[in-house]
């Protein structure tokens, strides 16, 4: 069975104020076209079909469309509710929208009951795991601690406890919205973090013939059976190196993969340049950036007059302009941004603490903070999700 493997559509998210609905569209016309002329089976939607709970009327048409053009081709699709998304809007209409050939799952009741399709060598079971917040679910998975690794263990433990009541050598796959250890994040994607942890283990997939992964926009390798395809544009300039993609996946008689990437249409290239502004505009190496979306730091040792204006007459699609002067580590004029670069909330807050009062928080305060941060989280995807 072939299966054609994408995710984090993020349908009505614009690029810094660059609206990309039509780029989005041209991605679903190569979608459809890939489907068509590569001969794919079934294609599996890995969460994030939109960019937020309330997507714009455009986005939601822009959807619409992507659906019909899919129940025309006659190949089935199996799509499953992100981070991003609200999964009871998404998941309304499911029912008669399944008759299409269109699977919505977005209910973390239904993990173990699979979309099933056949091919030559028999059934393809597919379980589709939508984006389980912790905080929201446990009471669903019957578990104390509300954290990724062990609602998504146990959401897998109903998978396969219905792939073992099936006749032998059905074969399987998992579409999932999770940050599975070894991935390499970027700039874009929402945090997930619970009790300090975001990440769960591979190995939470063992059992199953194939994982198809969501939430990361970067397409990698976890193993050759757990795979993430990434986002299929760009949504931050932390995504310039990456190559956008899909997965092509082969699933033989046994269940042993095989996997090709199908690149995306590229709307611009993305750079990031690094300088002077006066380096910035007189360097021949730049040249091939003219017609890219540019994100220019500036590392001046004072600000320069007009350098959004300066740097558009070369770089007539700058979009981000950030300033880094170039100074010594314990230079007390580092900017504070640069002091905070790769920290999280729960680092900067504990930071707080030990500056008030000349000490940081002892390992009980450590936690209140933490279970703090994770209920406000989870309070807003509530909020979110009932907008």
């Amino acid at each position: 069975m072939r299966l054609l493997h994408t995710s984090d559509w993020h349908l009505g998210r614009a690029f810094h104020r660059v609206s990309m609905l039509d780029a989005q569209a041209d991605f679903i016309g190569h979608l459809v076209a890939t489907v068509r002329e590569r001969a794919v089976d079934a294609v599996v939607v890995s969460g994030d079909v939109y960019d937020r709970a309330v997507p714009p009327l455009a986005a939601v048409e822009l959807f619409d469309d992507a659906l019909h053009r899919l129940a025309a081709l006659g190949v089935p699709t199996v799509m499953i509710s992100g981070n991003h998304d609200s999964a009871r809007r998404l998941g309304v209409g499911a029912g008669l929208i399944d008759r299409a050939g269109i699977h919505l799952r977005t209910e973390p009741s239904a993990c173990g009951t699979p979309v099933v399709l056949a091919d030559a060598h028999g059934d393809v079971a597919f379980y589709g795991l939508p984006y389980l917040e912790p905080a929201l679910v446990r009471d669903e998975f019957g578990i104390e601690k509300a954290a990724h690794e062990t609602v998504l263990a146990a959401a897998m433990d109903r998978v396969r406890a219905d792939l073992a009541g099936r006749a032998r050598g059905t074969r399987s796959v998992v579409l999932a919205h999770a940050f599975v250890t070894g991935g390499q994040a970027s700039d874009s994607e929402r945090d997930i973090t619970v009790g300090g942890v975001a990440a769960v283990p591979a190995s939470v997939f063992d059992g199953v013939d194939y994982a198809a992964l969501g939430h990361l926009h970067g397409c990698q390798t976890i193993t050759e059976r757990v795979r993430y395809s990434g986002s299929p544009l760009p949504y931050s300039f932390s995504e310039a190196e990456h190559r956008k993609s899909m997965w092509l996946v082969d699933l033989d008689a046994a269940g042993a993969v095989t996997a090709e990437r199908i690149d995306c249409p590229v709307p611009r290239a993305l750079a990031r340049i690094r300088g002077t502004l006066e380096d910035l505009l007189a360097d021949p190496g730049l040249e091939p950036h003219r017609e890219a979306w540019v994100e220019a730091t500036l590392t001046d040792p004072v600000r320069p007059a007009d350098p959004m204006a300066r740097l558009g007459d070369r770089f007539p699609h700058t979009l981000s302009l950030v300033f880094d002067p170039d100074r010594a580590p314990g230079d007390p004029d580092v900017s504070y941004a640069r002091r905070l670069a790769g920290r999280d909330d729960q680092q900067i807050a504990e930071d707080f603490v030990a500056h008030v009062r000349g000490a940081g928080p002892d390992a009980y305060e450590q936690a209140v903070l933490r279970e703090a941060f994770d209920a406000v989280r989870a309070d807003d995807t509530v909020r979110e999700a009932a907008r």
